[in-house]
């Protein structure tokens, strides 16, 4: 198999994070490229890597031990600013990626809010230098959970049953208002991972058919509190015209 045209690099917590962000900006990317980019094209023109060849993706927990192998010494404040959540990690992981063997095209930074993070850390990073690469943020509020949570349609008269019990269960619609999911701790009432379960009966292949088949203006739509309409927004905006050929914004 020959070599894709463009690699984009991946920083994310782990394979689920890695699955929906790169599928979504898939996605995004055959939309936009419709007029010459098909499905079954889209491994000859992107891949998606890591720090070295063969990792899907490089993790958060990782980050530090590669910076400490790649001996670099990371200081100073961004802009005369101390660092905000993730700021110090993410300018290390674009650092790593910056001076990989193979440098890539554009790094997708992916992190969970966990109902505490905001952009500010992961912007600062982006704006730290001139990066070689494009970089694109994707922060979901407050878990990766939500943003499939918002794909999520009723098939049949079981799964709107299910629906409407969790939306008695939480007082809140669980789809519309998936952001209201906010619990840290695992199996808490508003743990949306606990919703999502309850939704999809722990069937992977029906919560991946939540964003892989719910239309991109759906997820827009739904999605502007989690994070995920303005992930797309990034996509389409710094992604996207790395294949098409258009301005891209800085």
């Amino acid at each position: 198999m020959s070599e894709a045209s463009y690699e984009f690099g991946v920083l994310c917590e782990a394979p689920a994070d890695r699955d929906i962000a790169c599928g979504l900006a898939d996605r995004v990317l055959i939309e936009e490229v419709s007029s010459w980019l098909e499905p079954e094209m889209l491994d000859s023109y992107r891949q998606w890597v890591g720090l070295r060849e063969g990792q899907p993706f490089l993790a958060w927990k990782h980050v530090d031990d590669e910076v400490k192998k790649a001996g670099l010494k990371v200081f100073g404040r961004f802009n005369g600013e101390p660092g905000g959540p993730d700021a110090f990690s993410a300018r290390r992981a674009l650092l790593l990626f910056a001076g990989a063997k193979r440098r890539p095209d554009a790094v997708l930074l992916i992190r969970d809010g966990d109902a505490q993070r905001d952009r500010a850390g992961l912007e600062q990073a982006r704006n730290d230098k001139p990066w070689p690469f494009k970089v694109i943020i994707g922060l979901a509020h407050a878990k990766r959970e939500c943003w499939v949570l918002v794909g999520f349609e009723p098939r049949n008269a079981d799964e709107a049953q299910r629906l409407e019990e969790e939306r008695m269960r939480l007082s809140f619609h669980p789809v519309r208002d998936a952001h209201r999911l906010t619990a840290r701790e695992h199996g808490a009432k508003k743990d949306a991972k606990v919703a999502l379960d309850a939704l999809t009966q722990g069937d992977m292949d029906r919560e991946r058919a939540c964003w892989e088949e719910t239309p991109l203006s759906v997820l827009e739509q739904r999605g502007e509190k989690t994070g995920l309409t303005e992930y797309l927004k990034e996509v389409r905006e710094r992604l996207v015209p790395i294949l098409s050929g258009r301005s891209t914004v800085p």
